[in-house]
């Protein structure tokens, strides 16, 4: 059996899928590169086709009162087929150019399924 051919992102610590794709927005066997960014977060829904919404989670330093505040962003990321999650999972995900309206990243691989 021979291995799933996946180009090298450039990210370390992301394994590739050990599924093959056709998709051309896909980083691993598409033409998409990933610069920029690299976040992690939970994903909050996978409701839209071949697109999940991140909930990235950071702290926030207010000079005001000397003290952080945790606060959260929503993120549309494009998913593609290779990649399997679901609601709840947190997932590694890359900037990239502009692949929708709202769609600026990718999902690179998943670090812990969700409950």
């Amino acid at each position: 059996m021979s291995a799933v051919q996946a180009r090298d992102v450039g990210i370390r610590g992301v394994e590739p899928p050990s599924e093959t794709c056709n998709d051309p927005k896909c980083p691993w066997h598409g033409h998409l590169k990933v610069r920029g960014v690299i976040l992690t977060g939970v994903v909050k829904s996978a409701k839209m086709q071949k697109t999940v919404v991140v909930r990235h989670d950071y702290l926030y330093y207010d000079p005001k009162y000397k003290r952080y505040e945790r606060r959260h962003k929503h993120i549309h990321a494009h998913l593609p087929p290779c990649i399997k999650v679901r609601e709840g999972d947190v997932v590694v995900i890359g900037e990239t150019r502009p692949l929708a309206k709202s769609v600026s990243f990718v999902v690179l691989g998943v670090v812990k399924r969700g409950g």
